[in-house]
């Protein structure tokens, strides 16, 4: 399975839908997107869900360009607080285009 990582995505079922986040990684099995927004899902505790239960908003083609999100892809320790920030800067670039 492709590797998700460093992903922006938006949650489309369960309590969390409607919301922002970034793909940390995957599970054991590769069969679960691990997701995280620093806020409600911390880094260290980030919830897993199955992926057609996202929307990719960003991909291979269009990344989000962030130091934060580079790090995570590269497995890079990030700060729940950093997080936030990219997230909040991604929405702001989001709805504006």
């Amino acid at each position: 399975m492709f590797d998700y990582t460093g992903q922006i995505v938006r949650a489309t079922a369960g309590r969390d839908k409607g919301g922002i986040f970034c793909v940390v990684g995957m599970d054991q099995e590769r069969t679960m997107l691990l997701l995280a927004d620093g806020k409600r899902r911390k880094i260290s505790h980030p919830k897993a869900k199955k992926p057609g239960h996202v929307i990719h908003l960003t991909d291979s083609r269009h990344s989000f360009d962030h130091p934060v999100v580079r790090g995570v892809q590269q497995g890079e320790p990030v700060s729940d607080r950093a997080l936030r920030r990219a997230l909040a800067a991604f929405k702001e670039g989001y709805s504006l285009g």
